[in-house]
């Protein structure tokens, strides 16, 4: 392959790769740390043999299916720019609908009401919960080392006060009880078509396998052990999964079970209180 001798040959080989406009202003931008904008106009700025090699590189990588994310290191959620590496998901725009539908049960909530993200991957949900709502007592559970030392590195970076634990679901909260509960556990069906296009993202933060019930099943049933009464549990889910969540929550014991659509229209989210 010959390599891009500057930014507007670089273009034009992201191009002929089959990479998409905005997609390849973003990769160039990241790697010159330059703006879109400033891209516009410097069509013959040199590259050199070194980045080059690097742009050409990740060119190909996004051909492949990487995504971006992956390759510039970051994405953009709620407001932050988190980093990310393929030891954790990468954030959707859909999430956000939890996030919002969580803001709203804890706006009218006095003192510092008490919050946890389980499976928190990258830290997206928890980070931008407590970026929104900062009198929130918020924790995060994740199990995978690598992708919670994510999480850590982007609390940090951010200044947002989480409290990080390693472990399985529920085992790390012995004895808490919390306002509200949320996640976006794996839940796609191990069958499900659509697996091998994320083949770069941690399978286990994808689908745990079978009908992809199992981790939204284990969180509903642990639930009522950690909620104070009149707390929520937010779950993201797949758009086909509403009734059966909305069936074991009520087998559980919960208040009659709410939704909230993605941005594609799609029930993404359902919902219920613990009263007892």
């Amino acid at each position: 392959m010959k390599l891009p001798a500057d930014v507007g040959a670089a273009l034009a080989l992201a191009h002929a790769s089959g990479l998409e406009r905005l997609d390849a202003q973003l990769l160039l931008a990241a790697a010159l740390q330059q703006s879109r904008a400033w891209l516009l106009g410097h069509d013959d700025e040199p590259l050199s043999k070194h980045l080059a090699e690097r742009i050409a590189a990740q060119i190909a990588q996004r051909a492949a299916g990487m995504p971006l994310a992956y390759i510039v290191g970051e994405k953009e959620f709620h407001g932050l720019l988190l980093k990310v590496t393929p030891d954790t998901l990468v954030p959707r725009p859909d999430t956000e609908t939890l996030v919002d539908w969580a803001l709203e049960i804890l706006q009218p909530l006095p003192g510092e009401p008490a919050v946890v993200d389980l499976g928190t991957g990258s830290g997206a949900i928890a980070l931008a919960i407590k970026h929104r709502h900062p009198c929130a007592s918020v924790q995060a559970v994740e199990l995978s080392a690598a992708a919670l030392a994510v999480a850590q590195d982007n609390a940090r970076r951010l200044g947002l006060s989480v409290r990080f634990h390693q472990g399985d679901w529920w085992q790390p909260l012995t004895g808490q009880r919390f306002d509200l509960i949320v996640s976006n556990p794996p839940y796609i069906a191990g069958t499900d078509p659509h697996l091998p296009a994320l083949r770069f993202e941690p399978i286990n933060a994808l689908t745990p396998g079978g009908d992809g019930m199992k981790a939204l099943l284990t969180l509903i049933d642990g639930a009522p052990d950690h909620l104070r009464p009149g707390g929520w549990l937010l779950l993201e889910h797949g758009y086909d999964q509403a009734e059966a969540v909305a069936a074991a929550l009520r087998l559980r014991g919960f208040t009659e079970p709410t939704r909230r659509l993605d941005l594609g229209g799609q029930t993404r989210v359902s919902g219920a209180r613990w009263l007892d």
